[in-house]
């Protein structure tokens, strides 16, 4: 279990100006950043310890960064 948060940045390191341009000209892209960074701070604060959940509970949060990533990467493959 790795105790590193997966910064979009970190995780598309030659994508960033497109992150960037994506989330200020795109709505859509713009709520699934959003929303990946804030499932993604969950998944880092309780893998840290700092918020206790069941194993369940963080699957299911691992599972929603995972698809949220899967259509960031969708929509930064577009031309």
């Amino acid at each position: 279990m790795s105790h590193v948060p997966h910064e979009l940045a970190e995780e598309f390191p030659n994508e960033t100006d497109r992150l960037h341009e994506l989330k200020m000209s795109n709505a859509h892209f713009a709520r699934l950043f959003d929303e990946y960074h804030v499932v993604n701070r969950q998944i880092h604060r309780i893998e840290s310890g700092v918020e206790p959940t069941t194993d369940e509970h963080s699957i299911d949060l691992r599972k929603q960064r995972m698809h949220l990533k899967d259509e960031i990467a969708a929509m930064l493959s577009q031309n």
